[in-house]
């Protein structure tokens, strides 16, 4: 098994870079970044930088996560089954970040998808695959809770509390991806975490290996999906993944945390998402409460840092050690 995945994640890193480097001129012609005027200086020479890149991403983990399964389990596995699901999620999410990115720097329609009808597209998705999995789980409506070693029966608001999972993972993502190499290093690092986690569930007997095995193949396949792409993405950054990018590993992580049965997992191991996303929350109320006093210099928290006065390069290593310390303590915790 071991090996099956560290060639999904081999496969996965080696399509992902050919494809970013295929997609580096094509997309430097035709989706160029655009730099928000409120936002940092030192951002303003990003400006031009391809976007969208996230497509490799998506099409080298599809490939890779498909392949691995077919060859573990076979064309009709109910593992194979599991990683339709996740990807359904994930590409469903990358299309609904594509429509964005392409009305934002092709379009050159500065409000892009809006917000309704894109949280309404999100919601659709998250609503189908709460729904769908909840019919196929054989452990239905059960959630596990790490550290405690037991199941709750969440009844009828499992579908809710997927929905809710799904949704808010999904942002707290796209909120990361605001640093060269920052959402691609920080979801490597997750991915890791819940391979080793999904294959110590097994081993525990906690978890079913039918459940947990195609969340295995798929954080194993994104993995070398964000790794080929951190390539081309570390500073300086000659492509971002974009909104296709970030909202597809948002909604692929917490779909397969969820089919895993590991989702309250993903609070610890991916807190670093959960901090950005509640820094906004966070600086939004208290802006509004206050009539224009902030919390933080400027939202998401990495920006707050740039503006104390560090370098980007110095943000990114930083949350990747904190990401590397919450996904430790997570494994430490789960077993």
């Amino acid at each position: 098994m071991i090996a099956t995945v560290l060639i999904t994640a081999a496969v996965a890193f080696v399509i992902a870079v050919i494809l970013t480097k295929m997609e580096i001129p094509f997309l430097r012609r035709k989706a160029g970044q655009n730099i928000r005027e409120e936002g940092l200086k030192s951002h303003y020479a990003k400006a031009g930088t391809p976007s969208m890149g996230g497509i490799s991403i998506i099409i080298g983990t599809c490939i890779a996560a498909l392949a691995g399964s077919v060859y573990m389990y076979g064309a009709w596995g109910y593992a194979l089954g599991g990683i339709l699901v996740i990807l359904l999620v994930f590409v469903g999410f990358g299309f609904v970040g594509f429509l964005d990115d392409y009305l934002k720097v092709i379009k050159k329609q500065n409000e892009g998808f809006k917000v309704k009808p894109k949280f309404a597209c999100q919601m659709i998705i998250a609503i189908a695959f709460g729904i769908l999995f909840r019919l196929i789980s054989e452990q239905g409506s059960q959630v596990y809770f790490p550290g405690f070693d037991i199941y709750v029966d969440f009844g009828i608001l499992y579908v809710p509390f997927i929905v809710f999972a799904v949704l808010a993972m999904t942002n707290a993502v796209n909120l990361t991806d605001g640093l060269d190499g920052l959402a691609a290093g920080v979801t490597s690092l997750v991915c890791i975490a819940f391979v080793i986690a999904g294959i110590a569930f097994s081993a525990m007997g906690a978890g079913y290996d039918v459940d947990t095995m195609p969340g295995i193949l798929f954080f194993a396949a994104l993995c070398g999906g964000c790794l080929g792409f951190l390539v081309f993405n570390k500073n300086p950054a000659k492509i971002f993944m974009g909104d296709t990018g970030s909202l597809a590993l948002g909604g692929g992580i917490a779909a397969a945390a969820i089919v895993m049965k590991l989702e309250l997992l993903l609070l610890i191991i991916g807190l670093l998402y959960v901090i950005e996303a509640l820094s906004v929350v966070m600086q939004v109320g208290y802006f509004k409460l206050t009539h224009g006093k902030r919390i933080f210099r400027m939202a998401p928290i990495h920006h707050h840092f740039e503006m104390c006065g560090m370098k980007e390069t110095q943000v990114v290593p930083m949350f990747w050690a904190f990401t590397a310390l919450c996904c430790i303590v997570g494994l430490i915790i789960l077993v």
